[in-house]
């Protein structure tokens, strides 16, 4: 990640952690798979409870929503993972099979945590929510866009602090009465 991923090529990768071209090839196939791979690494490194990471039972669900938007941050501000995801937008526009691969495998398994969540808080009464995967797409889209394009383009280094993002999800906690 450190030169590109354009600008590295698998002989360097072999070279710098001293296997062997033949062993990559065979368990990645290409450069591309490694990439995948690298990338799948890192979900699990990441996503593991994000959503449900909560300190005390008695945590309220904007609190609980709150949690998963200051890990979401912490992510955010790392620059290995910009880059990572830089890489990944990079490839997925030239190869459409790679795009939607790294989509199912990354975006959607964000979304199935969240909308599990939602779910189970429709179920109890905790919120109004009549389409837990509907509403999981816009919670991650209020939370997640713009500041998603400002890291990735190198626009705005600043992050939302938490009283602007409450704001903006306070539409989203108003209209499915999350309390």
């Amino acid at each position: 990640m450190d030169q590109g991923y354009d600008r590295t090529s698998l002989a360097e990768i072999v070279r710098r952690s001293g296997g062997s071209l033949a062993t990559l090839y065979e368990l990645f196939g290409n450069k591309q798979g490694l990439l995948h791979a690298i990338a799948v690494r890192w979900r699990d490194e990441t996503m593991h409870g994000r959503v449900n990471q909560v300190e005390a039972s008695d945590t309220s669900a904007v609190e609980i929503l709150m949690g998963f938007v200051r890990r979401e941050i912490g992510l955010w501000q790392s620059p290995r993972t910009v880059a990572l995801l830089r890489m990944l937008v990079s490839e997925g526009l030239r190869d459409r099979e790679f795009a939607l691969q790294t989509y199912r495998d990354l975006h959607l398994p964000f979304i199935a945590e969240v909308s599990a969540l939602f779910a189970e808080w429709a179920a109890t009464g905790k919120a109004a929510i009549d389409d837990p995967e509907a509403a999981a797409h816009l919670f991650l889209s209020t939370i997640s866009g713009d500041m998603m394009l400002n890291r990735l383009f190198g626009v705005e280094d600043a992050m939302l602090d938490e009283a602007q993002i409450r704001w903006r999800l306070q539409p989203f906690f108003s209209h499915f009465r999350i309390a």
